[in-house]
Parts: C-alpha cells; structure tokens; sequence
C-alpha cells in the first residue's frame, strides 16, 4: 500500500498545459488518488447510490433534452474548440445521463460509485488504475503521434489522437481522449484494483463549491470500500492549486 506521501507525490507531478487553460480559462480539475480499495462486485450500496443518480437525471431532465443541462452545454462548447464534434463524441456525462432513461449499468462496486457521482453532481468523471500508470498525469493538446491503446471490433488496436485535440496523458501515451470522451484501457479499472485515480472535470458555471462537493461525496463512498483507505486531492486551476490528504 502506498502512503499518502507516495500519492501526494504522484499528484505534485500532473500538470494542465497552458495551451488548454488558453481554451477554456474556466477549466477546473479535481484529481483523487486513492490507494487501499477492497475489489468487489456491484452490492446493495452501490446499487441503491445508482438508483439515486437515476431518480436525480429525471428530475433535472424533466423531459428537456440533455444537451440543455447547462454543464453539458459547456462541455460541448470546449469540444466545439479543439475541433471535435459533440454530437458524434459525446463528453462522459453527457453519455451517461443519456443512458439514465433506461438505467445506468451495475459494472463493479468502485465504477458503480464513481458513475453514480458524475450524474448525481451533473460533472464528468473519469476513473482509471493508477498501477497502470507510467509517470504523473498531464493534459495537454495532442501532436497526434501519442499511441492510444483502445479497441475496435472486439480487437486491441492503437489509435493516434487529432493534432491539437485536448487528451490525458501519462509518459506512456495517452490515457483518454478528447478530455473526458473515452478512456484507454491500459489504465482501466479492473477487478482487481486496489489504486486508483479519479478526475472530475469543470467548467463554469459549475462553481468551485459543488465541484469540491462532488469531490467530497466521491471520497466518502470510496472510503467504505476498504478499512484502510487512503485518498488525497488536488484541484488543478489557472490561477490556484490546492492540496489536500484525507
């Protein structure tokens, strides 16, 4: 097990490239590395957590289209940015509350919380085996020639972001597209992992305030997922950075 020293050192080594802040200015990233996760399947908590986030997008859709909630439409903006097509590559949270009109899926009881968080806080949220890590996380824009490990008709392939486009990265290449679109599945979550990294992205007008709440319920659910979890946060910004280990 690592301790919160080891974590925090791994986040003091991420970084948001200028070039994206240029982007979008407004840009706020909530990262949570977590170590000391007990692996298991959906249960009755994770269950009833889903249930709640499903009850939650009916109410704030109320029959209104997705892409009128107001983080989605912002997410779709900074698409629009770097190029991409919303309606094509849809943003996680978009494609996740989509999915709420019939019910989110029961995968395992880490994903299960972090997808219930994302739709009950209206923020994407991406989760991924930091074991599988090599080096710190970084978001930058793409030269294009970053190998993306991901799959296609059943088959591994690698693909290769657009120039300019807007990835997660590690030293290994890049760990998810188009900002918080698709993840690879080197640093998938898998059964057995007992580390992970999670990222909540923000735009305005989500505010600072529900951004560190969504942050704050995600870490109380992970930490009924072991006796001796440890997670520790950092908030990455344009202007401020801001540390913290629970």
């Amino acid at each position: 097990m690592r301790d919160p020293g080891m974590l925090q050192e791994f986040l003091d080594g991420g970084r948001v490239d200028a070039e994206v802040f240029s982007l979008r200015p407004d840009y706020r990233a909530v990262l949570l590395a977590v170590d000391g996760l007990v692996p298991g399947p959906s249960d009755h908590a994770s269950d009833m957590l889903l249930q709640a986030a499903e009850a939650s997008a009916r109410e704030a859709l109320n029959g209104r289209p997705v892409e009128d909630l107001p983080h989605v439409a912002a997410w779709r903006e900074a698409y629009t940015s770097f190029g991409a097509k919303p309606q094509r590559s849809r943003n996680s949270l978009e494609a996740l509350l989509r999915r709420t009109a019939s019910s989110l899926p029961r995968v395992n009881r880490l994903t299960d919380i972090y997808n219930a968080i994302s739709v009950l806080h209206q923020v994407p949220l991406g989760g991924e085996d930091l074991s599988s890590y090599a080096g710190a996380p970084r978001l930058v824009r793409a030269t294009g020639t970053e190998p993306f490990d991901t799959a296609a008709g059943g088959a591994a392939v690698i693909e290769h972001p657009d120039p300019g486009e807007v990835v997660w990265c590690d030293d290994a290449g890049v760990t998810c597209r188009r900002w918080n679109w698709r993840q690879g599945r080197r640093t998938q979550l898998r059964e057995d992992t007992t580390a992970a990294l999670f990222i909540l992205d923000a735009l305005e007008p989500m505010t600072d305030e529900a951004l560190s709440a969504a942050a704050e319920n995600l870490s109380a659910h992970l930490a009924r997922l072991g006796p001796d979890v440890r997670v520790v946060r950092r908030l990455m910004a344009a202007e401020t950075t801001f540390e913290e280990g629970d």
